[in-house]
């Protein structure tokens, strides 16, 4: 088959403190995804800029292998699946409207309220004037549709009243965008790794963020700080525990809580999906990511092909499992066209 894979490419030199483009994919990644694909198929390429659309109308695409993220909006995730439903060309992963419903935080938490998921209590606040938190503290305060941790910084959890206004006029201000307050709860956290659809999903082990490995004076959060600048592949900062120590019935109840998220927000193929517990030791929905990051170097710190690998898939396997389940989708579901019906 001919298969496309489209991405948005991060710079070779950039700063790692630059925020724009943190959600974007290294060459390396890549490289690594095209190698994996080409074991088994023809792979075109298609960086997701302004000449994409032309490039997926000419290059009669049996299925495409997306990861593109997008540039700008709080729908950027949506574009590149929308363009593919207007073409009629299958492609791998959750539709338009579920990856512009997970990178919402709220709209993503008012969906698992409707189904009963837990998720930490919240306020979005879209004007300072607007803020009338009544939760408890300490909270976070971040950008309503960023990605990557962008906007999660140490500075980020607020412990007082006195200190949240002008943290929302921040974020307000930097991110031009509205802001969400999120109470903090103060149990472990993981992130749990999910391949399938509906019924057949495969739930890969799950992974421990270890706050306690972070610096000593950073808040115990998985913030933008840890994620990109403290964690660097020379010195690694050790954050992620696979298969996580969990008794059996929190095990249980992580797993089931993450298949119920995975299907109330309508994920299809793969998702990552960022738990943290209150201090009853229950399970709390964060957020979705059906767009995960995948590192394919095993000494960098990717949540997705570390529990992939624990589990004993290789990467390139991991590769051709996603896309091989988004083509069994295609060939059970009738409310879905089949692979090359365009052609």
């Amino acid at each position: 088959m001919r298969v496309g894979l489209t991405y948005n490419l991060k710079k070779r030199d950039q700063d790692p403190a630059d925020e724009h483009g943190a959600e974007w994919d290294t060459p390396e990644t890549i490289q690594a995804i095209v190698h994996a694909l080409s074991r088994q198929h023809k792979v075109v390429p298609l960086i997701a800029d302004h000449a994409v659309f032309s490039q997926l109308r000419k290059n009669e695409l049996d299925i495409v292998f997306n990861i593109a993220e997008g540039d700008k909006g709080p729908n950027r995730e949506s574009h590149i699946p929308s363009f593919l439903e207007f073409l009629d060309i299958p492609y791998t992963g959750s539709d338009p409207f579920t990856l512009s419903a997970c990178l919402n935080k709220a709209r993503t938490k008012e969906i698992l309220a409707f189904y009963g998921i837990p998720t930490p209590s919240f306020q979005v606040v879209r004007e300072a004037s607007s803020l009338r938190w009544q939760g408890s503290f300490p909270v976070l305060v971040k950008p309503l549709w960023e990605g990557s941790s962008m906007g999660i910084h140490d500075a980020s959890w607020v412990d007082n009243r006195a200190s949240l206004h002008q943290k929302v006029e921040d974020i307000l201000d930097q991110y031009r965008q509205p802001v969400i307050i999120e109470e903090v709860l103060k149990g472990r956290e993981f992130t749990v790794a999910l391949i399938g659809n509906r019924d057949a999903l495969s739930v890969l082990p799950v992974v421990e963020v270890r706050l306690d490995v972070l610096p000593p004076q950073a808040r115990p959060i998985y913030s933008y700080e840890a994620k990109w600048i403290w964690d660097t592949p020379d010195r690694p900062l050790g954050i992620f525990e696979c298969p996580a120590r969990m008794d059996p019935l929190l095990e249980e109840n992580v797993i089931k809580i993450s298949k119920s998220a995975f299907n109330a927000l309508g994920c299809r193929d793969w998702c990552r999906i960022d738990i943290r517990l209150d201090r009853k030791g229950n399970p709390h929905i964060l957020e979705l990511n059906p767009l995960p990051g995948i590192l394919p170097d095993p000494l960098q710190n990717s949540c997705f092909p570390k529990a992939a690998r624990v589990a004993g898939i290789s990467y390139d396997d991991m590769i051709l499992k996603i896309l091989n389940v988004a083509l069994e989708r295609y060939e059970t579901s009738s409310s879905e066209y089949k692979v090359g019906s365009q052609k």
